[in-house]
């Protein structure tokens, strides 16, 4: 893929009404730290007025489009196409296999370009902070859909499914995917994406009942009604609620809000009809309880159950709260999934970050007291939302960023040498760049194998094998 030159960038520009009072000679050039959602939908909204240089950890693009979305979901990963036409526009260079913050610093991006726009997303796991969180049988969820997505990292993940019960700890659209993907028929899951060694994992999966655990009621469930119905629908599976949880919901019913009204009614729904008595599998909501204990089977090594607090609630609207009551359930169960959200990390000692949020401080996308350095996506905002949210919230730091360009916050008089210098660098840290166009040959193979398997594609899990694919 070529990197542009400056003239080139500024010729473009000059022809697409740029930004305003550039000489000929000069032209904004802007890099993005991360290559998911946030990043691409960043650098989609800079292209008319800057050239954009997209640097991502690993060697592949997409991020959570790739290794969040879940399998069964293959409509919401269609944005990849978007996200293709950005990468290979003529302006537009993507850089992966980079880790930024070791690879690269942000001060050495920060010499190389006008502008830094951190959007590398959450990659951390939030702590439950219990005791047996850490025995062997305990996962967090990103983790988990990082192992039936093909994340590298999560290759060895090897959950034992050899239980009848699960306990997911949770109720977001991560734990009902988790959720579903545990108990869906294995023919509804063999034509997607998902990897291929998860594939024959739930093939013999023991797991016939899941329970998804939620601190507040059912008038707090964070889903969304289109996760829920496929809950109900799931083939040969059934609802188990404990009809206790639902007490004086259907008096709360005639002054929610629409989208919430809908979802309470299906989850009532649900109590009340149960499901197929003969149906193999079944799955539950279990509200006003928080997790306090991981417990430890006979031979203290692994997880063997789950000790739970019973809480009621405390205050009204939006700010009600869980309050533990000193009563206490204890549920077997062989797996253990923590679904409580991800977080960002500090990338780079340079850059200010709240470890308290888990996010780097901003205003409107601005880094606290950085000039040129900015942020998008959930690093910005914390881990909320879908990729519609993550698309209007790079949008909105891409304004502000044009916005600075064109009132002279930030010095366009001075060339940059953007991905040359960045590229020269890594270089002679024996870093190899993975480009996009380089990317395309590993679509290709996991295409390829994909098509042997009767199955959208069979995603690479090494990287060292990525970076073979792509020469």
């Amino acid at each position: 893929m070529k990197i542009h030159g400056l003239s080139s960038a500024s010729r473009c520009l000059a022809a697409e009404g740029g930004v305003r009072g550039l000489s000929s000679s000069s032209g904004p050039r802007v890099c993005i730290v991360g290559g998911g959602p946030a990043g691409f939908y960043t650098a989609q909204q800079l292209l008319k007025d800057a050239a954009v240089d997209i640097y991502e950890r690993l060697p592949v693009p997409f991020g959570l489009v790739r290794f969040g979305v879940a399998p069964d979901h293959p409509e919401v990963k269609n944005v990849i196409n978007t996200f293709t036409q950005t990468a290979q526009h003529e302006r537009c260079s993507f850089h992966g296999n980079v880790n930024v913050g070791k690879d690269v610093t942000i001060d050495e991006l920060r010499q190389a370009y006008h502008a830094v726009v951190l959007s590398y997303g959450a990659e951390g796991n939030r702590s439950m902070g219990i005791p047996g969180e850490d025995l062997p049988g305990v996962f967090s969820a990103k983790d988990f859909v990082g192992w039936y997505n093909g994340l590298p990292s999560n290759k060895e993940l090897h959950p034992d499914l050899s239980f009848e019960t699960a306990v997911i700890l949770g109720q977001g659209n991560v734990a009902l995917d988790v959720a579903r993907i545990l108990l869906a028929p294995v023919e509804m899951l063999k034509e997607t994406d998902i990897t291929q060694n998860a594939l024959e994992a739930l093939a013999g999966s023991k797991v016939r009942r899941v329970l998804i655990v939620g601190r507040r009621g059912p008038l707090q469930i964070a889903c969304t009604i289109k996760e829920l119905r496929e809950m109900v629908n799931l083939p040969n599976t059934r609802a188990d609620m404990l009809p206790a949880d639902f007490e004086g919901i259907a008096e709360a019913l005639k002054d929610l809000p629409r989208p919430r009204k809908r979802l309470t009614e299906l989850m009532m729904k649900a109590v009340k009809e149960g499901g197929d008595d003969k149906a193999e599998k079944c799955w539950g909501l279990r509200f006003f309880r928080s997790p306090v204990e991981v417990l430890a089977g006979a031979d203290e090594k692994r997880a063997a159950g789950i000790r739970l607090a019973l809480n009621k609630l405390e205050g009204s609207g939006e700010s009600v709260r869980a309050e533990v009551t000193g009563q206490l359930e204890d549920v077997d169960c062989g797996l253990i999934i923590s679904s409580i959200g991800y977080k960002s990390i500090p990338i780079d000692p340079a850059v200010p970050f709240d470890p308290r949020r888990a996010i780097v401080p901003n205003e409107m996308g601005r880094v606290q007291d950085t000039a040129g350095l900015y942020c998008s996506g959930w690093v910005k905002r914390g881990p909320t939302g879908v990729i519609a949210t993550t698309m209007n919230d790079s949008f909105d730091t891409a304004r502000v960023l044009i916005q600075d360009m064109e009132a002279g916050k930030l010095d366009l008089s001075v060339n940059k040498p953007g991905a040359q210098a960045i590229t020269a660098l890594l270089q002679t840290r024996g870093v190899r760049m993975v480009l996009f166009s380089q990317w395309e040959k590993i679509n290709a193979e996991e295409e390829k194998r994909g098509k042997s398997l009767g199955k959208a594609r069979e995603k690479l899990l090494d990287v060292d094998e990525m970076l073979c694919r792509a020469k």
